[in-house]
């Protein structure tokens, strides 16, 4: 099969890594794509929120199959474009239609979906600046600390946490008047807090089926012990230790199957990624949000313990035949550590030389932020530059091994976390 894989980051070279591994995969093709995913295929200079474009190249290149890696192109409904292309009606789309993706592009959009179908969250109400003294008096109604979201896509940024009333009224102005995160806090979501710890939970689904793909934890903030500005990601685990067969067969029956059976109730198309981001709650599951592609940087630890041909399941997606396969999981654990830009998430420099990338061993790296240079030089090109993912026959080796090879890899002003995982040893 000739495929067409969309994005830039380290979700994507890990899966071109994953794909070009496949008995299927005849040609790989990467749009943008990244230092990394030069190694897996060929990069093709076509940003991902092109559409036309990408259905251009698609024809030319004669692909078989699209998998979309970032939500942006999935929110511009690039499934519906392919999809309703009659030349391109063969063409095999890995990612769910516009009206799916709506789960990850409008956060009141995906709340009204849980409460519709009866999928367990946190209490909330919407907001608009036509509103605001009506956002003020929730505030007063609702017990600190205070969750403010934009509804729309801010690259991961767009979660507010603050402490205190006068605070939260602050940030819901900056929000809602002066624009913060532009056209995505337009209107906002502001919910109670819960109480508990994060984890991410992905499937697979052809939209009647699914596959449970390994559990996993991020770590968002920039800071040691979960302090200072939200990022992209700053490293992840897999499995999550807590997420027993006892807690995983509640997501399963409260999360997993109502969600899926209420988009077909709600007839949405539905062809991929489902990461649900959970909070467990004294045991009990609560979605925090939808994404509808798997996330950054959980992919790069959990799609390495996926032991099945990536390419043949995404065939099975395509077919609707999902239930006709299994999944193999490795029961290694997983580490993975980002290394990033110093100044990320705010302002940084790029262009700075990578050293010492053959000196890992036992590690794998992806690249999430990086371009090729003349004599094979690679240099940084993003906040978050470089991921580091190792296996272990425990949590503590798996980390052991990352961060050994994160102290060798070396840029200028190269920064990471120190404490990944150490929260649930």
């Amino acid at each position: 099969m000739n495929i067409l894989l969309l994005g830039s980051g380290g979700r994507e070279h890990t899966l071109a890594w994953k794909m070009a591994q496949s008995k299927s995969c005849r040609k790989l093709f990467i749009a943008p794509g990244n230092g990394g995913t030069l190694l897996c295929g060929t990069n093709v200079d076509i940003s991902d929120s092109n559409i036309e474009g990408i259905k251009a190249f698609i024809k030319k290149e004669a692909i078989d199959m699209l998998v979309v890696g970032p939500e942006q192109a999935l929110v511009n409904g690039i499934y519906d474009a392919v999809t309703s292309d009659v030349s391109l009606k063969n063409v095999i789309v890995i990612g769910p239609s516009q009206k799916g993706a709506q789960l990850e592009g409008s956060k009141d959009y995906a709340k009204k979906f849980m409460q519709r179908h009866q999928i367990p969250t946190a209490a909330y109400q919407t907001f608009t600046k036509d509103n605001l003294s009506n956002a003020y008096d929730f505030i007063d109604n609702l017990k600190p600390p205070y969750v403010l979201k934009a509804d729309g896509l801010a690259a991961g940024k767009g979660v507010v946490i603050c402490d205190h009333a006068s605070e939260a009224k602050a940030e819901i102005e900056a929000m809602l008047v002066s624009a913060k995160f532009g056209k995505a806090s337009e209107k906002i979501v502001i919910e109670e807090f819960l109480k508990g710890i994060e984890l991410s939970v992905f499937v697979l689904s052809d939209g009647n089926s699914y596959l449970l793909l390994p559990s996993a934890k991020d770590y968002k903030r920039i800071g040691e012990h979960d302090t200072g500005l939200n990022t992209g990601g700053m490293g992840s685990i897999s499995p999550v230790p807590f997420a027993d067969e006892a807690f995983m067969q509640k997501v399963e029956q409260q999360i997993i199957i109502p969600t899926i059976e209420g988009l077909k109730k709600d007839d949405i198309v539905y062809k991929g990624f489902i990461f649900f981001g959970l909070m467990n709650v004294k045991g009990n599951p609560y979605v925090i949000e939808y994404n509808v592609r798997m996330g950054d940087p959980e992919t790069e630890s959990v799609i390495p313990r996926v032991e099945n041909d990536l390419v043949d399941l995404f065939v099975h997606v395509g077919n609707q035949t999902l239930n006709q396969t299994d999944i193999h999981i490795s029961s290694k654990a997983t580490a993975t550590i980002m290394l990033v830009s110093k100044g990320y998430p705010e302002k940084y420099e790029k262009g700075k030389l990578i050293h010492c990338l053959n000196q890992v061993s036992n590690s794998l790296i992806f690249h999430a932020g990086t371009k090729k240079a003349e004599d094979n030089k690679v240099l940084t090109n993003g906040g978050r530059v470089l991921a580091i993912t190792s296996f272990g026959d425990s949590l503590e080796e798996a980390l052991l091994l990352s961060y050994r090879n994160a102290e060798r890899i070396d840029f200028e002003n190269k920064y990471y976390r120190s404490d990944i995982g150490k929260d649930v040893l």
